[in-house]
């Protein structure tokens, strides 16, 4: 059974970086794309970043790209988004999720859709104020 563990929380302040972590088990990166999306208070479901490490590509939402580095480390099984130069507009529910088999999937696409994922986390608060 596939599982995607999250863990809690963090306040910070504008400008400063955060490593969020995703540990999977159940499956390995080497068979699902892995997505990052957010969900800001009183917002819906954002994407922020897609990875297919089987073929080292990535995607970036325009918002984060620059700032935000996605990235896995297959011995630990375990997805990492590297957050930097955090803007209080970045507060939200962080999620990682594994890809569904899809076309879109299949050839590489970015996974804008939440109809294009299986598996999710529990979700990470991530707060930016001063």
């Amino acid at each position: 059974e596939a599982q995607l563990v999250e863990p809690g929380g963090a306040w910070l302040q504008p400008g400063g970086p955060l490593k969020l972590s995703c540990a999977a088990s159940g499956f390995t990166f080497r068979s699902s794309a892995m997505i990052r999306v957010c969900q800001a208070p009183g917002k819906g479901l954002e994407w922020v970043s897609t990875i297919y490490d089987y073929i080292s590509k990535t995607y970036y939402a325009d918002s984060v790209n620059g700032r935000f580095t996605i990235s896995t480390d297959n011995a630990k099984n375990t997805l990492y988004l590297q957050m930097n130069n955090l803007k209080p507009e970045d507060t939200a529910v962080y999620y990682c999720a594994a890809a569904r088999a899809s076309d879109s999937a299949l050839y590489g696409g970015p996974l804008l859709n939440r109809h294009e994922y299986g598996d999710w986390g529990q979700g990470t608060q991530v707060t930016v104020s001063s």
